[in-house]
């Protein structure tokens, strides 16, 4: 088979086992509200179901970049068990009717499996790319954003009481994707040689100054992304109940569903524009956007729940069509033999602040209520476009998307 199709091949195959095996990252928070009744928890404590994959992806990514796990194993093997790993611990949690604080602990492994799952596949497609980098990554991480969202969409198909079928879905969709990264995972001809094991490079994420401006980009992204992405049902369901709509939660989880699942294209299309474009300008414009929605959403409550959705779907559209570009950057910044250590190294320094981010959100509508608290993630996008526009006027960007920064 010819290089062209067998890269877009793999992109496809790898893409799917992503959104198959991402839906493992909010199968518990997506039924929080029947998990809450079912536990009697509190809104801290359903917070943890969230924040414990978050805990584990991070202890998952230092310790993987720590050992230079991307690039001295076969990252497809690496997805592969991850993905399995992740489907066989969540499942547990329906099957055995576990308490709150195993499940925690479930969570927590399964983030630590996931850890294994996300950012080896961008090594992969950086091993078959250079001048459409940007879009195949954007495919990927489109991908993820779909799969992430997937639990909400099958939560309102099932039903809002029915909490264990949606666990066992997204357990039984992430073997078949742990199944397809196995078979069909195979890098591509620009790898570089297996380097020696050098524990140290991990910290060339904050020591090197074009690799530190990328990521200062990723992190104020991120304060954003997960914070949104885990609250926003429960914003929707209050502005759909504020307004008297019949059937309120199943309405909000359709909504959630498409203004995280919309994120998809989003993705995509900001992947095409910043290989053409610039992935600097790119990820700026992505960024000012999902800034102002975050400061508007929650002023339009009184609109009615169907302005509040059409600007959390533009939100949801735009709020991670950035992430694969500040992957795209890393990949093209770092030294090629450690790409993988550096993709894990960014992943796990962004998930670690979203813990802050997530904790937030729920202190913010106890003081403050729905109308002002998601204008606290603001600041995040604001702070990395400065770091991405940092990046724009150096040298160093030069070195992006093919010399156009």
């Amino acid at each position: 088979m010819s290089a062209a199709p067998a890269k877009w091949r793999t992109l496809a195959l790898l893409a799917a086992a992503q959104l198959l095996a991402m839906g493992l990252w909010f199968s518990a928070s997506a039924v929080a509200p029947a998990l809450t009744t079912h536990w009697g928890l509190s809104g801290a404590q359903a917070a943890w179901l969230t924040m414990a994959v978050q805990l584990g992806f991070v202890a998952g990514a230092l310790l993987s970049a720590l050992l230079n796990l991307p690039d001295l194993v076969a990252p497809r093997r690496v997805i592969a068990l991850g993905a399995w790993i992740g489907a066989a611990v969540n499942a547990l949690v329906p099957l055995l009717d576990v308490s709150f604080a195993v499940a925690v602990a479930a969570r927590f492994v399964t983030g630590m499996a996931l850890a294994a799952v996300y950012p080896p596949g961008m090594k992969i497609i950086a091993t078959w790319t250079r001048e459409d980098r940007g879009l195949a990554i954007g495919i990927l991480v489109g991908a993820l954003t779909v799969g992430s969202a997937s639990p909400h969409f099958f939560r309102a198909l099932g039903g809002i009481a029915a909490w264990q079928p949606v666990m066992y879905v997204a357990s039984a969709l992430a073997a078949l994707g742990g199944a397809l990264a196995w078979r069909y995972g195979e890098l591509g001809p620009y790898r570089a040689p297996t380097p020696r094991f050098e524990w140290r490079y991990m910290a060339h994420a904050v020591a090197d100054r074009p690799l530190r401006r990328a990521n200062g980009g990723y992190l104020g992204h991120m304060w954003e992304l997960y914070a949104m992405w885990t609250w926003i049902p429960l914003f929707l369901a209050y502005a759909y109940g504020a307004a008297g709509v019949a059937g309120a939660e199943v309405k909000a989880s359709f909504a959630a569903f498409g203004a995280i699942a919309g994120g998809g294209v989003g993705c995509v299309a900001a992947g095409w524009l910043a290989d053409r474009w610039g992935r600097t300008r790119t990820t700026i414009a992505s960024m000012v956007t999902s800034g102002a929605c975050a400061l508007l959403i929650g002023l339009l409550i009184p609109l009615g729940p169907w302005v509040v959705t059409a600007v959390a779907l533009v939100w949801g559209f735009t709020i991670v069509a950035d992430s694969a570009q500040f992957s795209a950057s890393i990949s093209e910044l770092a030294d090629p033999r450690y790409v993988g250590t550096q993709l894990t190294t960014q992943t796990s320094l962004g998930f670690l602040l979203t813990i802050a981010s997530i904790q937030l959100v729920p202190l913010l509508v106890d003081l403050v209520g729905w109308r002002w608290t998601f204008a606290f993630l603001a600041p995040g996008p604001a702070l990395g476009s400065v770091s991405m526009w940092l990046l724009k006027r150096s040298a160093d960007a030069a070195r992006l998307a093919g010399g156009r920064g």
